[in-house]
């Protein structure tokens, strides 16, 4: 079964850090470019991070900037994002996404092929 699944989510203190994994069964990640979503209640989702295929590019919205580190993991076949200084905006449920396509900018919905489910990422004191 083809499939992406999120794993990592929690609840977290402000300025804490949290690791999400992105992992893929039924295909090689490796050959994918990914991307981090999340949507906030009551907003729009938004890209967060995005990694080519060939891991030659990276990309950051610039609200996390600086926090957070996208990942390639060949050996576990996931990508993962670092998050560190969590800030309560930060809250959110976070998708990962697979997309046959490659680019050196980052690719907007459209362009994936495969959505986990989310897991919910809670920022507060």
């Amino acid at each position: 079964q083809v499939q992406l699944v999120e794993s990592g989510g929690g609840l977290v203190q402000p300025e804490g850090s949290l690791k999400l994994s992105c992992a893929a069964s039924g295909f090689t990640l490796d050959y994918y470019a990914v991307a981090w979503f999340r949507q906030a209640p009551g907003k729009e989702r938004e890209g967060v991070s995005y990694i080519s295929s060939t891991d030659t590019n990276t990309y950051y919205a610039d609200s996390v900037k600086g926090r957070f580190t996208i990942s390639r993991d060949k050996a576990k076949n996931t990508v993962d994002l670092q998050m560190n200084s969590l800030k309560p905006e930060d809250t959110a449920v976070y998708y990962c996404a697979a997309s046959t396509w490659d680019s050196t900018h980052f690719m907007p919905p459209a362009y994936y092929k495969y959505w986990g489910r989310g897991t919910p990422v809670t920022v507060s004191s």
